[in-house]
């Protein structure tokens, strides 16, 4: 992997699989999430800072092929990195594997930066703060 693809491990309990200890398709997609919101930390960008500006990211689009079973207790790692970035938005490209780097999931996952108008109503795509742009410009 080359040093603009960022990994985060994670480990499969059992509250995410299915009675069968295989991890339960849904939960893919809370294992991208996480590693994308440990990146965008790793970067220095806090989502919680850009929330009280009324900032935020909302999943626009997502394409994911599930290639093979994670199960109970596997020790994974979920890997981010940025395939296009865009005024308003970001795609990624995702995989979870295991420690030996067999693909388990890939993921293609495009993100709108969004203002959140009050009480969640007015939600809206907005270009990107540029002080954001700038951090994924050079950690891509």
């Amino acid at each position: 992997m080359n040093k603009s693809t960022f990994q985060w491990p994670i480990r499969v309990y059992y509250e995410d699989t299915d009675a069968g200890g295989i991890v339960y398709y849904a939960n893919y997609l809370k294992f991208l999430e996480r590693a994308r919101t440990e990146w965008l930390r790793s970067l220095g960008i806090e989502q919680d800072t850009w929330l009280a500006h009324r900032v935020g990211f909302v999943v626009r689009q997502v394409q994911m092929d599930l290639l093979r079973p994670a199960k109970f207790n596997d020790e994974l790692i979920v890997t981010v990195k940025v395939e296009r970035l865009g005024r308003a938005s970001i795609v990624c490209h995702q995989q979870v594997m295991l420690q030996d780097g067999t693909v388990l999931c890939e993921a293609v996952i495009k993100a709108a930066c969004v203002h959140l108008g009050e009480a969640g109503t007015d939600v809206r795509a907005v270009p990107m703060p540029a002080e954001i742009i700038e951090v994924l410009k050079r950690a891509s």
